[in-house]
């Protein structure tokens, strides 16, 4: 890895990593050439960027604390709300850079989502993006089949949350690092998407590898209870008075997203397909 791509991946991990993220570094180019225009990163090529992603611990970590902090404001959506106030604090770690920050879950005027979480994931090597077109002679037929992303030591515990993308910062000689194909069996395969795409609600398409930690039992709680009775589940009360100066300090970060579905909102595949659902 060259020196200047090393120094600013510490710096991003120095951030994030002690709440439970991982930071991967990809070239724009890499991104930008897997899909159509309209969905490019409008920078040149070589650009650097960094996928984000959060792992189990971030749960502990992360969220729970940043519910606790935030307790006094009123929250229409503490998770997306905790991502974003964590990616900021990278901004704020390069105040001599050129930052752009893009959540998962931002979107275009029309709609069209800002980045496609799941192809960055795949270009930046941090987790294979299986899709339909992954199986040879699938048996699906007409059926929709979404794609999903699996990481080597997390499988589908894990949530990809954004990109740091560092305008001006040109790294033509970064090399790719391929994502580790985890699930090579045409069968694996086949029995990954069937369990995302038909019974996601029961887990097991998460466990595609074995994962080296899996989300608690009060997480897989959390995020399967409705977003307005979370704070209860975690006995927080949500009241509309004004945040302390205390609360507004403090320094925590996220976990996971709306729907229990998958573990990124990818919505194109690196080779292009439809939309895929979002999830935690």
């Amino acid at each position: 890895m060259e020196p200047q791509v090393a120094e600013l991946k510490q710096k991003i991990e120095d951030t994030l990593c002690p709440f439970g993220f991982e930071v991967y570094p990809f070239q724009v180019a890499w991104y930008n050439a897997l899909l159509p225009p309209a969905f490019h990163l409008p920078l040149p090529g070589p650009t650097l960027a960094f996928l984000v992603l959060s792992t189990p611990a971030m749960f502990d970590r992360a969220l729970k604390p940043f519910l606790q902090s935030c307790h006094l404001q009123p929250l229409t959506d503490p998770v997306d709300q905790c991502v974003a106030y964590h990616l900021g604090r990278v901004r704020e770690s390069l105040p001599e850079m050129q930052v752009e920050i893009i959540a998962d879950y931002e979107v275009h005027p029309n709609r069209r989502p800002k980045i496609l979480a799941q192809t960055a994931a795949h270009v930046a090597g941090a987790a294979y993006y299986y899709q339909r077109q992954d199986v040879e002679s699938d048996p699906w037929g007409t059926q929709h089949i979404s794609g999903v992303c699996i990481h080597p030591r997390f499988g589908g515990w894990f949530a990809i949350r954004g990109a740091v993308l560092l305008r001006g910062i040109e790294v033509p000689d970064l090399p790719p690092t391929k994502p580790l194909d985890c699930v090579p069996a045409r069968a694996d395969r086949i029995t990954l998407l069937e369990r995302f795409n038909f019974h996601w609600r029961d887990w097991t398409y998460r466990d595609a590898v074995p994962p080296q930690e899996r989300y608690s039992e009060e997480q897989k709680a959390f995020f399967s209870t409705p977003p307005a009775q979370r704070l209860a589940l975690l006995g927080l009360a949500q009241t509309s008075e004004e945040p302390s100066s205390t609360s507004q300090e403090l320094h925590f970060t996220t976990f996971i997203t709306k729907k229990p579905q998958s573990p990124s909102r990818g919505w194109l595949s690196p080779r292009v397909s439809p939309p895929a659902s979002s999830g935690p």
